[in-house]
């Protein structure tokens, strides 16, 4: 990147934000030599940004709304701090006009562009049709202010099918919706309003015609407040899952040189249309079929969660001179200087768990292994220990790679994941390694809906044997430290097998999901212990196996004729409740071991259910807050009824019954709930007795 020295007009810069991008922020600020200040929530009181600034002040409680979306507290902390500057980073109130409108009231420098800015390019509606004007394409649809859904509806058949809703005031692909068939527009827009309206305050809604095999590209500006404007080339994110980018890469690899320069100074128009200053992405649609048009979407007022790609193929520090133009500096590049060297990709990691459908997941990092080397960068909030809360954004990190091309740049990413560890919670490593090796990412033929195409054909590993064999043989081996710390002479209490007569194997109940348990048999030491692996389908043959823990945690178990290595963490007692995570080549799972008291209960909550009917149990499939109950205790519902609606993370997710009865809910509005936690139950009527006419007279 290039060198940063101090600028002249700020010592000290507040960055109300968190996360990984709030460290990335206060990175730059120390080398331009200025103080940083950090805020945090209640629930960040421990993170990595608080220690990584020079100082911190607490903003309040974790909802967003009583911190980092508290728009006095921010100003307060700053007053208190002498900080002359705001870096916003992005979400939050980075692109809040009335935010920043209070920062100039209050003397204090937004690090970002201007009010007028904000407001033109802050509402999708009012900026596609401003830039209009300018000679940016713009995407057809229905982009007017103030339609209700019955005017929607009226518009959207000029429209076409299938075509896509999106709110106003959002960004980051939150509460966007395709709409197939004319008779699910309503229920759609319905849903849309509400979501917009809780995520960003405001619940304006467009239409626009989908395009066929769309991809997003996005291209990086540069504007100083003398009338520079440059742009820094292209990114690719057309590889997103309901709307959000999952990995982004520049330069995208369907440009030519010639459509590169016309995308840019259709970027840079856009940007000049609004007296832009700082840093800006302005975001357009290429059809895959014809990638000579493209045409505009929207434009981000801030600094883009993908920024750091840019940033590796110019070596230009966007956040250097987002606070040198703030600070009144002018441009010293021209266009001419910016040239695209080699290629770099990014992927976001995130607690999130792929195979229950991605929804947010919360936990401790109990253990962290972050990639490094040549050329490999790590945008990180993560430390051993971290909690990760259900208030905010799921994601944890970024890891980026560059290298001289394209697929160079692929098995970089593609080793940093392998060897990222992150044991505690649950993240997407293992998909985002799945996607590197897809025939059509790898050769660049990139749309926004590949990988829903793709995700029913992903192979997710599972809880093989080896791995409840790894499992179980680390927990025969800690439960054999335990009882020789507890008492050295007490033979009876160790698991060693040994009695009167034959030894007897040790059994670990392993919960493989809420409902799945699997018995684990491991019999004599470790080092040269018998294993049987039962998943209720017979009596397993054992099989020699051998483990050896190192100090630094890691496994090295043979079974079966395999030798894998597993990075794990431990979190309870192996007498049982225990959770234990094994990870491997980006691979992570967790266990929970099951003590007899659980088992006891689980066995009677089955015992006098008729086999191959329904659990009555109603679950939460991810940690969140239950934000709407849609039925009381006693009422009759109906298979698929939504019975409540939990949020975590940005998310919202209806639980709906699974077979007709009556209903017992366990919870009410903003309760916190856990991961399949049992929030209702429906209770199936008793048949009828069909056997007396109750027409008959007695």
């Amino acid at each position: 990147m290039t060198a940063t020295h101090a600028t002249t007009f700020f010592d000290t810069v507040l960055v109300a934000n968190r996360g990984e991008i709030a460290c990335r922020i206060i990175r730059t600020l120390r080398a331009q030599g200025i103080r940083s200040i950090a805020v945090y929530s209640d629930a960040d009181r421990n993170a990595r940004h608080v220690s990584l600034a020079d100082a911190a002040v607490r903003l309040g409680g974790p909802a967003p709304a009583d911190s980092y979306l508290n728009v006095h507290a921010v100003l307060d902390a700053a007053a208190q701090t002498g900080a002359q500057a705001i870096h916003p980073g992005y979400g939050f109130l980075s692109e809040n006009e009335s935010f920043a409108r209070l920062c100039a009231d209050a003397g204090i420098v937004f690090i970002g562009p201007s009010v007028h800015a904000l407001t033109m390019m802050g509402d999708k509606i009012r900026s596609k049709n401003h830039v209009a004007g300018y000679g940016v394409p713009t995407i057809p649809g229905i982009a007017e202010p103030g339609l209700s859904n019955a005017q929607l509806i009226e518009a959207a058949a000029s429209v076409g099918y299938p075509m896509l809703i999106k709110p106003s005031a959002g960004g980051g692909g939150k509460g966007m919706h395709v709409v197939e068939r004319e008779e699910d527009l309503a229920e759609t827009l319905e849903t849309a309003r509400r979501v917009a309206l809780g995520a960003f305050g405001d619940d304006t809604l467009l239409i626009e015609r989908l395009i066929a095999t769309p991809r997003h590209i996005e291209v990086q500006v540069l504007a100083d407040n003398y009338g520079a404007t440059i742009h820094l080339g292209e990114r690719e994110c057309s590889l997103q899952r309901r709307h959000q980018k999952v990995i982004e890469e520049a330069p995208s690899p369907l440009l030519d040189e010639a459509t590169r320069a016309r995308i840019g100074e259709a970027a840079c128009a856009a940007a000049r249309s609004v007296g832009y200053t700082g840093a800006g992405t302005v975001e357009f649609l290429v059809s895959d079929a014809a990638p000579g048009e493209f045409f505009f979407m929207e434009m981000n007022t801030r600094l883009q969660v993908e920024h750091p790609v840019t940033e590796m193929v110019t070596g230009i520090d966007l956040v250097d001179w987002q606070v040198r133009i703030a600070a009144g500096e002018p441009l010293t590049l021209l266009q001419s200087d910016v040239h695209l060297t080699g290629h770099a990709i990014e992927a976001r990691l995130y607690a999130e768990n792929p195979e229950r459908g991605f929804l947010p997941t919360t936990g401790t990092v109990l253990r962290l292994q972050e990639a490094q080397g040549e050329g490999i960068r790590v945008d990180s909030s993560l430390v051993d220990g971290l909690d990760i809360a259900s208030h905010y954004d799921p994601m944890l990190a970024k890891v980026i790679a560059w290298a001289p091309t394209r697929l160079g740049a692929l098995t970089r990413l593609d080793q940093a994941l392998g060897d990222t560890v992150v044991l505690g919670v649950h993240t997407n490593i293992e998909y985002l390694r799945l996607l590197l090796q897809d025939p059509d990412v790898r050769a660049g033929h990139l749309d926004t809906g590949l990988i829903e195409r793709r995700l029913p054909t992903l192979a997710f590993r599972g809880a093989d044997d080896h791995l409840l064999a790894a499992a179980a043989l680390f927990l025969h081996q800690r439960a054999l430290e335990e009882s020789t710390v507890a008492d050295a002479n007490g033979v009876w209490a160790r698991p060693t097998g040994w009695r009167l007569g034959e030894p007897r194997a040790s059994r670990y109940c392993l919960g493989v999901s809420a409902t799945e348990s699997v018995d684990v048999w491991v019999l004599g030491m470790p080092s040269a212990a018998s294993v049987t692996v039962d998943r209720g389908v017979g009596t397993g043959t054992p099989v020699a196996a051998g483990i050896r823990v190192t100090g630094d945690g890691s496994v090295s178990a043979d079974y079966r004729g395999m030798t894998r290595v597993y990075e794990v963490a431990h979190r309870g007692t192996t007498a049982g409740g225990a959770e234990l995570y094994l990870g491997a080549a980006g691979f992570s799972l967790s266990l929970r071991h099951r003590s007899r008291a659980e088992q006891l209960a689980e066995h009677l909550l089955a015992r006098d259910r008729v086999p191959g009917t329904m659990s009555p149990d109603v679950r939460s499939p991810m940690p969140g807050t239950v934000i709407t109950v849609n039925a009381a205790s006693g009422d009759a519902v109906e298979a698929g009824q939504t019975l409540l609606v939990v949020e975590a993370m940005k998310m919202e997710h209806k639980l709906v019954a699974q077979t007709e009865g009556r209903v017992t809910i366990n919870v009410g509005v903003g309760a916190l709930v856990k991961l399949d936690q049992i929030v209702a139950t429906v209770t199936p009527e008793p048949s009828p007795d069909n056997t007396t006419d109750k027409g008959a007279t007695q």
